[in-house]
């Protein structure tokens, strides 16, 4: 294998922030046959050599270096390499069903800690990875949207000591998911590709005041723009912070709280921090109406209906399992989500939700 060089020294904790960009169409990487890159001295470089490898593979799955930065000999290494490719193989799939083309990542991380471990170096970090795509029939409008989450991820020296491969890595991703290729038909890609655009500019000022929310708010971002907000307890340790999320969306758009709907001293009630309690108080407080529920297939003409400050739940075996708010639409009108639970940022409502199991419903709120 040839893997990234390895960088000169070890750089203290808490590094700087570093960002990178691969144009997918354009850009293609072979380490078996190219030249190796030229290095920097510190850990960003690496590391930024081994996810541009991994966007790289993202974009066009035809080079085969993916493989040549990970440890596949042994059982973890192998294991983090079939996580990325079983990735690539979703978004893919994805596209082909949405009719697009993924045009470019960029992705940024900030390391946080890094400490020497057995053979090698362990790195915890956060990582911000922006998607570009555009429709096929609509290649020069551009449409991005964004995945944030921590990554914990071990580098150990390559036998020849000439660079750095990864033993181990460990991160949630909705990419990892399974697509109901029923979904993959001619009818549904041709539904999508000819829908027009949606003018969401004159929502309300409750609607536009939830969306900025969600935008300040929906993650953790590298370059310190975008966090969580700490006035609220985090509940991803305690089962998830989606509802959580949803529901901070929802004050910040006027609601009021209540008995049943309530965040106060730390704690948010039943129904403010649990998706399926927060779905049954909303339709059934008369704060929001189904407008669809039911499979994709079901239902996916009906989510152009979505406006920004809207509720997705989405369904596994009877019970809501997770809530998204709509914050905008794509240059087709197709509703874009936001959501803690693998940060997400105006991105596509079904994404990661793609499997034969789920279902979904579509609320309408009322603000």
């Amino acid at each position: 294998m040839r893997p990234v060089k390895k960088n000169a020294k070890f750089m203290m904790l808490f590094l700087p922030l570093a960002f990178f960009s691969i144009a997918g169409l354009l850009f293609s990487v072979n380490f078996r046959s190219a030249a190796m890159p030229v290095m920097g001295d510190d850990w960003n470089q690496t590391i930024t050599e081994l996810f541009s490898v991994r966007n790289a593979y993202l974009l066009n799955q035809s080079s085969d270096s993916l493989k040549d930065i990970f440890l596949t000999e042994e059982r973890n290494g192998r294991w983090a390499y079939e996580f990325e490719v079983h990735r690539a193989a979703y978004l893919k799939n994805w596209a082909e069903k949405q009719g697009v083309i993924f045009t470019e990542i960029n992705s940024a991380f900030a390391i946080k800690s890094v400490k020497e471990v057995g053979r090698g170096f362990s790195f915890y970090m956060n990582v911000s990875t922006e998607y570009t795509y555009v429709y096929e029939n609509e290649p020069e409008i551009k449409n991005t949207f964004c995945l944030s989450g921590n990554h914990s991820v071990d580098l150990i020296p390559a036998q020849n000591h000439q660079g750095w491969i990864i033993s181990r890595e460990w991160y949630e991703d909705p990419l990892y998911d399974t697509l109901d290729l029923n979904n993959n038909t001619r009818e549904i890609t041709a539904y999508l590709a000819s829908h027009r655009p949606i003018d969401i500019s004159g929502i309300s000022e409750n609607r536009a005041a939830a969306v900025a929310y969600a935008d300040q708010y929906w993650g953790a971002s590298p370059d310190g723009k975008n966090s969580y907000n700490s006035e609220y307890t985090n509940y991803n340790a305690l089962g998830g912070d989606c509802a959580n999320f949803a529901s901070q969306v929802l004050l910040a758009g006027g609601f009021s709280k209540n008995e049943t709907w309530n965040y106060a001293d730390g704690k948010g009630s039943r129904s403010w921090v649990n998706a399926q309690a927060l779905k049954n108080y909303l339709v059934y407080s008369g704060r929001a109406t189904v407008l669809a529920s039911g499979s994709y297939k079901d239902i996916y003409q009906y989510a152009y209906s979505l406006r920004p400050g809207d509720i997705v739940a989405y369904v596994k075996k009877g019970k809501v399992t997770h809530v998204s708010v709509v914050t905008g639409a794509d240059s087709k009108g197709y509703p874009l989500v936001s959501c803690h639970n693998l940060d997400r940022s105006r991105v596509p409502w079904d994404i990661g939700w793609s499997g034969e199991n789920v279902r979904f419903i579509l609320l309408n709120v009322s603000y």
